[in-house]
């Protein structure tokens, strides 16, 4: 089995720093070419041959997802709650500079109603134990946030995976024998030839 996990596309509020989290906020014009791009590439690319499409239910990613599958002509099922963006609490809407000016360069350790680390590799990791066990034998695109995937992959690859995770990297994981490898990690090549080529 292969999961291809992906972040949306960009939104206004990525651009401008603001974090997000569970806020519904809809993906751009670059986001959408973002997603084109990476629809493109996949549909391109001789393997692997990629069964549907999973995402969260807040639009940035479904919109993407559906991009992806209407391009690979594949189904895009029901979003599922357990990929959702981690919740931030208070400090949704707010740019770094705002964020320090409330709470300091250590927001990030104080309690602001935000979901723990914990919580969120809990339901990453429950979400991807159900898909190898309902979709052993296919292979996933996942559309899903930068948090949630970062904690994921931490959880699985403590130490390995320490980038910024951009929109819409891929990353691919192989499960084999209950174990998943990491074929490939945050990669955005197909948007770095596209900026290459204007």
């Amino acid at each position: 089995m292969l999961i291809g996990l992906i972040r949306h596309g960009l939104t206004d509020w990525n651009a401008v720093g603001r974090i997000q989290g569970q806020s519904d906020i809809p993906l751009n014009e670059e986001g959408r070419r973002q997603a084109g791009l990476l629809a493109d590439r996949l549909k391109n690319e001789q393997e692997p041959r990629w069964d549907f499409v999973i995402t969260s239910g807040l639009s940035r990613a479904q919109e993407t997802g559906s991009i992806l599958a209407q391009t690979l002509g594949i189904p895009l099922l029901d979003p599922d709650s357990r990929i959702v963006e981690r919740s931030f609490g208070q400090v949704e809407g707010l740019t770094s500079a705002e964020r320090e000016a409330r709470w300091g360069k250590d927001w990030i350790l104080q309690d602001l109603g935000q979901e723990t680390e914990d919580q969120l590799r809990a339901r990453a990791l429950s979400f991807l134990q159900e898909m190898e066990e309902k979709y052993g034998g296919s292979n996933v695109l996942v559309v899903s946030h930068g948090a949630l995937l970062a904690q994921m992959y931490e959880a699985l690859f403590p130490q390995q995976c320490t980038e910024r995770i951009g929109n819409l990297s891929l990353t691919i994981l192989e499960n084999h024998a209950a174990e998943w490898k990491l074929n490939l990690y945050n990669c955005t090549r197909h948007l770095e030839y596209a900026s290459k080529e204007n």
